[in-house]
Parts: structure tokens; C-alpha cells; sequence
């Protein structure tokens, strides 16, 4: 359910790259709005400070679960307000400091988007502690829908309404509420718009019932647990959206061709999609399933085999994608954008490798060595930083996709022997390069033969990239059945 809602989620989302690229054609355009959201993410960690996983560990410790949430969400309400207010008072020099200085209107309107996104973090959490993954998913997806159907109201129906004269009777509404120069800012307005109707879905229950119970106690021991996430969260994000903040800075360009590469690099990021939604999907089910499993009698047993899964996934997706990319890229929209493609094996390997670390990253919570974590996460970030200054002015974009690749896998593999000493899982390592090396095998076979039948019919693409999905599906089925056996069980 939660994959249903997050694949769901991010494929509406999705559909909105072709529409943006379709109507802001110049790829520097939609760079500001890879720009804006790289600050977004970043910015989200710090108003939510890892909340949600410390709600997480302390609901499985105390017993009045409720006084948890209460503590959490006044905490929360709390600096959102604090965080949003500082941002809309100091709107104009921040733009400034962006290279924006005539959008202050952008600062304020994603001030917003941040603090009604940070007060509903625990709400949505709490669905999840609950086991609540429908009533998730439906919030979810409205929230989503929103957003697209926004979009399409600014960008596509009050453009056609205007510039037609059968609908002369509705053009005084639409000039009120519709300013063709806004241009590229309805695509925040529409994510406010989004965000603020999704706290009024949460406000008569999760805001307004009852009496909130607050723990000050709790809220100190709370906030010790929370502080090294915040550190593991900001290195995240560091590595995640850096790159895409630095390249505006970093390539040898002029600024308006620095934001064209911009715009390429972050549709083309998009093309990992089905990737970062199956990972965000699972790591949504997985951190409170975790927590609980703890409980359990050999919790180890059960994370090895959730590993094994995750990679088998992982890697038929890559090859879904790859096999596939004469499909896929044409949710790019313009052709201009093609060029960047061949960043999309290295991102999608990239976030594999993220969310091989979210599975192995339980060691820490289950321990409470948070403060590894966040080692783990300053290594990651310094790796980002150093190799994105060295590598963007050389290879550009293309550059700052290995970096990702390479911070990404550094990471899981420091997270692997460090959670190996404090908490050993049987992760089967065979079996974990076993797939991928049988991925990137059938990848490749694919890519030469594409190559030849290049000046032959799709469908003769389209039945090889099938031949070689069910290749892979057909040898994971008999090794893992035992019909094949290459690899032990998992005991």
C-alpha cells in the first residue's frame, strides 16, 4: 500500500515534467524549478530535525503512545511557525543571496510550502505507526492530485480560456486570479495551494480533538535521540541536492547556459523516478516494520531476507527502465532535454545503493548510536561537496551524476561493516552481487543489440527488452526456489 501510494504519487508527479517542459521550452526556465526544490528538501530536514523516526522509536518504548505525539507535534507546530516567519522577514536579501533578487515572492511562497509540510510529518506518521497504510495512501494522493490539478489550471486552462473569445464571460475571473507573468510560480503556487489543503485534511482529527499531552521530560530525551538525525538528514540532502544547487555556480559556463544544464539534469534526474518511489516506498514500510521486528525472536533473519527482496526489486527496475528508455524518454517532452540521458544508469544504480543503506541503517536506530549515522552522513556530504567542486567544472553534469553514484555507494558500504560490528545481520552478499552483476550483464547485452536494430522496427526493441526481463525473472525465480542452486538459503 505504501508503494501503491508513493508509485501513484510520484508518477502524477512525473507526468508534470512533460507538461512543464512542453510549455517552459528553454531549459534554463525549468532549471529555477530544480533549483528552488533542491533548497526545499534541503530546508525540509531542518523544520522536521528526524521527528518522524524518533516518533518512531519512542512509540515502541513508551506506553502512552499518545502523549509521544502530542510532544512531537507541539515541538513541531512550534519551530515550523519560528522557521516559516524567518524566511518571509528576510524574503528579499535571501533572494538575493540566490540570484533572484526580483522573486522575493518565491522565498515567501516556499516558506509556506515548508511549514505546512513539516506540521503534517507526524500526522503521516502516526498513519504509519498505526498500520494505517490506506488511509496514508489516500492522503497522499490527494494531496498529489492537487497539485497536478493546480497546475494544469495555471499553466494550460487559464492560458486557453484568455486567449479565446467564446469564453469572454469568465475572462474578469480569471484576470483576477490568473498573471500570465507569474510564469514558472504557479508551479509553487500549486504545491501551496497542495500542502495547505493537505493540513486541512488532518486538521479536525490530528489538530483540534482532544486535550494535547505535553511532556517536557519526554521532549528533552526526545530531541537527544532527534539531534544526530538532524546532522544524518542535512548530509542526505547535502548529497542528494548539492549537485544540482552547485552546477548553477561551478560549470564554466554563462549564468544562462549554466541554467539550460540545469534544467537538463533535473528532468533527467526524473528519469530515476521508479527507482527513488520504490525506495521511498519501502523505507516508508519499513522504519516502523523494523522497530517492531526488534521485538520479535531473530529480527536479523527477517532484515536479511527484506535485503534480498529489496535488491531483486532494485535491480528489475533498473533493467525496466533501461530496456525501455525509447519509452520512457518521452515523458522528457522536448528533445532538447535527450541529451542528458545517459546520467540515468548512473542515478538509478545511485539511489539503489541509497536505499541498500536505508535498509542497513537500522543498526544504528536499534542501537542508538545515532551519532554514527551521522558520521556515516559527513563522510557522504564531504565526498559530495569535494568531488562536485573538482569533477562539475570538467564533466558538468555528467559529473556530478558519478559523484552521487559514488557517495551513495561509499556510504552502504561503511554502514555494512559498521552494522556488522554492533548489530550482525546474514546479509548474503552472493546473492547481492550475484543480481547485479546478472543486471548489468543482460543491460548490456540489451544496449548492443538496440544498437544493431537500430534501423529496425520498435517492436523488435520492445520483444528483445521483453526476452531479456523475463531472462532475469525466470533465473531469480529458480534461484531463489532452489531449483537452481547457486546460493544457500538465508539462515
Amino acid at each position: 500500500m505504501y508503494g501503491l501510494s508513493s508509485i501513484a504519487g510520484r508518477f502524477l508527479n512525473y507526468l508534470l515534467v512533460p507538461l512543464h517542459t512542453f510549455i517552459f521550452k528553454d531549459p534554463k526556465d525549468y532549471g529555477v524549478v530544480t533549483e528552488f526544490y533542491a533548497y526545499v528538501a534541503f530546508l525540509n530536514i531542518a523544520f522536521t530535525y528526524g521527528m518522524e523516526t524518533t516518533f518512531f522509536r519512542y512509540t515502541s518504548l513508551q506506553e502512552n503512545r499518545k502523549r509521544v505525539y502530542d510532544t512531537a507535534m507541539a515541538a513541531l507546530v512550534f519551530t515550523s511557525l519560528v522557521f516559516t516567519a524567518a524566511l518571509i522577514a528576510f524574503a528579499h536579501p535571501i533572494a538575493a543571496v540566490l540570484l533572484h533578487p526580483d522573486h522575493p515572492e518565491y522565498i515567501t511562497w516556499f516558506a509556506l510550502i515548508l511549514g505546512f509540510d513539516a506540521v503534517v510529518a507526524i500526522p503521516f506518521a502516526r498513519l504509519r505507526q498505526e498500520n494505517r497504510p490506506g488511509k496514508f495512501a489516500l492522503f497522499k494522493i490527494i494531496s498529489i492530485a492537487i497539485n497536478v490539478v493546480f497546475n494544469v489550471f495555471f499553466l494550460v486552462v487559464c492560458p486557453y480560456l484568455l486567449s479565446k473569445e467564446t469564453f469572454s464571460s469568465v475572462h474578469p475571473f480569471i484576470q483576477k486570479i490568473y498573471e500570465p507573468q507569474i510564469g514558472i510560480g504557479y508551479i509553487f503556487i500549486s504545491q501551496l495551494i497542495a500542502n495547505a489543503l493537505t493540513v486541512g485534511i488532518f486538521l479536525p482529527k490530528y489538530f483540534l480533538k482532544g486535550k494535547w499531552e505535553l511532556n517536557f521530560s519526554l521532549l528533552k530525551q526526545m530531541l537527544r535521540y532527534s539531534w544526530p538525525l538532524i546532522i544524518v538528514g542535512l548530509a542526505g540532502m547535502v548529497n542528494e541536492t548539492l549537485s544540482r544547487a552547485m552546477l548553477k555556480y561551478l560549470l564554466p559556463v554563462d549564468p544562462e547556459e549554466a541554467q539550460r544544464q540545469l534544467g537538463i539534469f533535473g528532468a533527467c534526474y526524473k528519469m530515476s523516478v521508479f527507482m527513488t518511489a520504490f525506495v521511498q516506498a519501502y523505507r516508508m514500510a519499513a522504519e516502523p516494520f523494523f522497530f517492531y521486528e526488534s521485538k520479535q525472536q531473530s529480527p536479523q533473519l527477517t532484515y536479511a531476507k527484506t535485503m534480498n527482496y529489496f535488491v531483486i526489486t532494485c535491480c528489475l527496475i533498473f533493467l525496466v527502465v533501461m530496456l525501455f528508455m525509447d519509452v520512457f524518454r518521452h515523458f522528457l517532452g522536448d528533445a532538447s532535454y535527450y541529451e542528458g540521458l545517459k546520467i540515468v544508469p548512473v542515478l538509478l544504480f545511485a539511489n539503489f545503493f541509497l536505499g541498500v543503506y536505508y535498509n542497513l541503517t537500522i543498526w544504528y536506530k536499534l542501537t542508538d548510536k545515532n551519532r554514527l549515522g551521522a558520521v556515516i552522513a559527513i563522510i557522504g556530504a564531504a565526498i559530495t561537496i569535494v568531488l562536485n567542486m573538482w569533477w562539475i567544472p570538467v564533466w558538468g553534469y555528467l559529473g556530478s551524476s558519478w559523484v552521487t553514484f559514488i557517495c551513495y555507494a561509499t556510504m552502504m558500504v561503511i554502514s555494512f561493516f559498521l552494522g556488522q560490528k554492533y548489530f550482525p545481520v546474514p546479509y548474503d552478499l552472493k546473492r547481492f552481487f550475484g543480481y547485479i552483476t546478472l543486471a548489468l550483464i543482460l543491460f548490456f547485452i540489451g544496449n548492443m543489440a538496440h544498437e544493431q536494430l537500430a534501423e529496425s522496427p520498435a517492436i523488435f526493441n520492445y520483444l528483445l527488452s521483453a526476452a531479456l526481463l523475463g531472462i532475469f525473472s525466470l533465473l531469480v525465480f529458480l534461484f531463489e526456489t532452489g531449483r537452481i542452486q547457486v546460493f544457500k538459503p538465508i539462515r
